[in-house]
């Protein structure tokens, strides 16, 4: 096994650590029953776990060859194109969200945010997870 193999599989074991954390939250699908905290316990949560899923794949594509590939925007065309991720319009979505909750403190938007987390983003991640569970374990979906 080589450093490339190690570094992916290592990126995609904290992936999967952080969406379990992320379920902890998310699964249950009640936003409303989240206390302020809770709900940025949420976005947060949503934060970290998006980043190491975007970079996850931005290591998993190197190690299938595509060496100059990197910043979420060409991992997510590139892992759409080849069909990683299935819902490109979704994984756009989650990336702008990820981008407001660094730059804005709107409770509105935040809101908006949670919801989407809750209705939308968690079964994008829960989705990747799987599809990069069965390559690593060898079951490879045919795209064909």
């Amino acid at each position: 096994m080589n450093s490339q193999d190690i570094r992916w599989e290592q990126r995609f074991a904290n992936f999967k650590k952080a969406l379990a954390k992320l379920e902890e939250v998310a699964a249950d699908g009640d936003l409303a029953q989240l206390s302020e905290l809770e709900r940025e316990g949420l976005i947060q949560r949503f934060e970290y776990t998006y980043e190491l899923a975007w970079k996850t794949l931005q290591d998993f594509l190197r190690f299938k060859g595509y060496l100059d590939i990197s910043g979420p925007n060409s991992v997510l065309t590139q892992s759409f194109e080849d069909g990683f991720i299935t819902d490109g319009d979704g994984w756009r979505r989650m990336k702008k969200s990820r981008e407001l909750t660094s730059h804005t403190y709107d409770s509105d938007t935040a809101e908006e945010i949670a919801e989407a987390i809750i209705q939308t983003f968690f079964g994008l991640l829960k989705q990747l997870e799987e599809r990069l569970e069965q390559d690593r374990s060898g079951n490879q979906l045919s795209l064909f």
